[in-house]
């Protein structure tokens, strides 16, 4: 494999205008701003950016944005599309445009199985033979769960393609090896233990807020030191994960140094007033806020 995944990465947020299309300029903004510049990937149109909610003339509109922008770190591409023709219409829009590398789940509805899953992406890589692929391995959206067999199965038949995976259902992440494959764990709650038993890093939601923690201890690792900030990623992981979503906690933190990400398409909303000031005032006791949060 010419190139190697590895790393922190953000499942990037989407930002919307007021009449909830796309804002292409805000969308990079937050990537740029406050991602690439603290070291850390971006993954466009995931579960956490509303792939499935976001239109494919929005998506290829915002492609040939992003492919004349200049990142530090490593960009993924979702499709987010449960239509193969779809996914395979972006994909090809994507690899013209010079954006190769791409985040894809299986088709979020249906019955999938092992044979259908394989078929998909076997089906997916024929018509765009130039992409590398990490797996999206997330069962609470997409109803499927990866197996070690088919995970085999896919990186013996298209090594060139099948480069990663991310873990969120969390069945993989700590117990399958493959040779130039980068396993991502889907949570900074289980970064540093991934980190020691050969993970790549992290893809996760939080860290388009938490990315800085998360890349000391991803740098820290790599450096042999002991990470003393493991210990509030942590719980400021726990602080999103208490909301019970994940996506309305960042819109909602994020909406106080700026009211463009109140803007969300439904059924998705900003967290009620009773939760975001919970949230607000643990993050307050972890010393997390800045300025402009503490002053909203």
């Amino acid at each position: 494999m010419s190139e190697t995944f590895k790393g922190v990465f953000a499942a990037a947020i989407s930002v919307l205008k007021a009449d909830l299309s796309l804002d292409i300029k805000e969308t990079i903004n937050h990537a740029k701003q406050n991602l690439d510049r603290n070291g850390v990937g971006s993954a466009f149109f995931g579960s956490t950016g509303c792939g499935q909610l976001i239109s494919i003339s929005e998506k290829k509109a915002f492609i040939d944005v992003l492919s004349k922008e200049n990142f530090k770190e490593k960009i993924l591409i979702g499709t987010s599309c449960n239509s193969l023709n779809d996914t395979v219409n972006i994909m090809q829009h994507s690899i013209k445009a010079g954006l190769k590398n791409f985040l894809i789940m299986n088709v979020a509805y249906y019955k999938n199985d092992d044979n259908g899953v394989y078929n998909f992406y076997k089906h997916i890589i024929a018509s765009a033979p130039l992409s590398k692929i990490i797996l999206y391995n997330f069962s609470k959206l997409s109803g499927y769960t990866f197996t070690a067999e088919v995970t085999k199965k896919l990186i013996t038949n298209f090594p060139k393609n099948i480069v990663g995976m991310k873990d969120s259902t969390g069945n993989l992440w700590n117990n399958f090896k493959a040779k130039n494959f980068s396993m991502f764990v889907g949570s900074e709650k289980k970064l540093l233990d991934g980190l020691k038993i050969g993970a790549a890093g992290c893809i996760s939601a939080t860290t388009n807020v938490t990315g800085s923690v998360a890349k000391k201890v991803y740098d820290d690792f790599h450096k042999s030191k002991d990470s003393s900030s493991d210990k509030k990623l942590k719980a400021l992981r726990t602080v999103f994960d208490e909301t019970g979503n994940l996506i309305s906690a960042l819109h909602t933190l994020k909406s106080l140094e700026n009211k463009i990400y109140k803007n969300m398409l439904p059924p998705l909303e900003i967290l009620s007033e009773e939760k975001k000031i919970e949230m607000l005032k643990k993050l307050k006791d972890l010393n997390f806020l800045n300025k402009k949060n503490i002053a909203a």
